[in-house]
């Protein structure tokens, strides 16, 4: 795959962002950083990318949020903020024989999604 000027900014962005933003957040902080790439552009490279697993496209409830991540890794998902934020978890081995016992298929990899509040809810 080449890496054209507008891919470069794409990935530069997500690397350096370090969250999931939608095509619109992406296109949004390009251009307010002085880095002219059309919509179109933005959103075709994004498929293209995400396609050939060099970034991360999440189906979201607000639409596809794209990452920098593309290798197995969990989320955490903050309902105060709507942000997924990555974090790798390994699960201890006890767990995954348990889970293969019980369902007969051989684990070879997993995703977790961790839902939480960075602020205490109260309790009612």
């Amino acid at each position: 795959m080449r890496l054209s000027r507008q891919r470069r900014y794409i990935l530069e962005l997500l690397w350096e962002e370090k969250e999931h933003l939608s095509a619109r957040e992406i296109y949004d902080r390009l251009n307010r950083k002085g880095k002219e790439i059309g919509h179109t552009s933005v959103y075709q490279n994004l498929e293209a990318l995400s396609e050939r697993g060099i970034i991360e496209c999440i189906e979201h409830s607000d639409g596809r949020l794209y990452g920098n991540i593309s290798d197995a890794h969990s989320h955490v998902n903050c309902l105060d903020t709507n942000q997924i934020l990555d974090v790798h978890v390994t699960l201890p081995e006890e767990i995954i024989r348990r889970v293969e016992a019980e369902t007969g298929v051989r684990i070879s990899e997993y995703h977790i999604n961790f839902y939480g509040y960075r602020q205490p809810q109260p309790r009612g």
